[in-house]
């Protein structure tokens, strides 16, 4: 009996994510297809919810090509990340990549992007300590 899964369904993702405090570091190792892109995408979503993760930080340095497919689900990713509690920051883009994303006018919305991990981590302190500041703010627990 043929298998109801999509290709790619069953091949290990070659991703690695890694938590950092209230963070996943994700790093994509080599290209994805789309099926596994839109796997990585419920897996970190899936992750954010049972980490109770703050902030996602995607390398995307080793990749060569980032196509619209790829920014798109990147997009669906940090939007509904977003929507758990959870900012995402992307880093390593190349330049060659960010010039063809421009030419071809992908964009990225409800991200931040970085230089590099070290960056991006930062950023992201940055960002998470503001909206728990906001947070805080909301419900009234000023120490004023």
């Amino acid at each position: 009996m043929p298998s109801t899964e999509p290709v790619g369904a069953t091949e290990p993702l070659r991703v690695s994510i890694l938590t950092q405090g209230r963070y996943l570091i994700v790093s994509i190792h080599t290209a994805l297809d789309d099926s596994q892109m839109v796997r990585l995408q419920r897996d970190l979503i899936d992750q954010v919810g049972r980490q109770r993760s703050r902030g996602i930080i995607v390398d995307l340095s080793t990749l060569d090509v980032v196509d619209s497919f790829a920014t798109r689900t990147l997009t669906q990713l940090a939007h509904a990340a977003q929507l758990r509690g959870a900012v995402t920051v992307i880093v390593g883009i190349s330049p060659e990549i960010a010039i063809a994303m421009t030419q071809l006018s992908l964009q990225l919305d409800f991200v931040y992007t970085s230089l590099d991990l070290e960056e991006g981590l930062a950023r992201l302190g940055e960002l998470t300590a503001a909206s728990e500041r906001e947070a805080s703010t909301d419900r009234g627990d000023d120490d004023h």
